[in-house]
């Protein structure tokens, strides 16, 4: 459904978010490792997510990435999806035809607009806070 990089950044900022809470920052390799993703995959996911306006970096010994607390319960999956695969979940053919439309509509999308509706509710509902309280849950994983 989502991309590889849609999918480690939406467990990268749940990482983030659950350290930034407790006022910790965390650098790339503690990222990388705990979501199971390459480190240098894992650095260019972060910084397209500082990009987004989501993540803050800072260098130097004390430095790392976190997000700011007051953020964290209003940043919703909806907004990480945006920044990392764009807009075409909420809009684009099931089948990824350009030209689908209600008017000419592909043999999937009768069945594929719900669907697609109740994902973008969805998707605006959770926060990043949602997700994060939960890795406190020791059935909840991130890999």
């Amino acid at each position: 459904m989502f991309s590889k990089s849609c999918e480690y950044g939406i467990k990268a900022l749940i990482y983030i978010a659950n350290h930034s809470i407790k006022d910790t920052r965390v650098n790339i390799p503690n990222v990388a490792d705990a979501i199971g993703s390459p480190t240098a995959f894992t650095a260019k996911i972060l910084q397209r997510l500082v990009r987004g306006g989501i993540v803050n970096s800072k260098k130097g010994p004390k430095g790392g990435f976190a997000i700011t607390k007051k953020k964290i319960p209003l940043i919703t999956l909806k907004e990480i999806v945006t920044i990392m695969d764009g807009d075409n979940v909420y809009n684009g053919c099931g089948l990824g035809l350009k030209k689908c439309n209600d008017d000419k509509p592909c043999p999937l999308h009768k069945n594929f607009n719900p669907v697609r509706d109740k994902l973008t509710i969805m998707l605006e509902k959770t926060t990043l806070k949602d997700l994060s309280d939960q890795l406190d849950d020791e059935h909840i994983f991130l890999k």
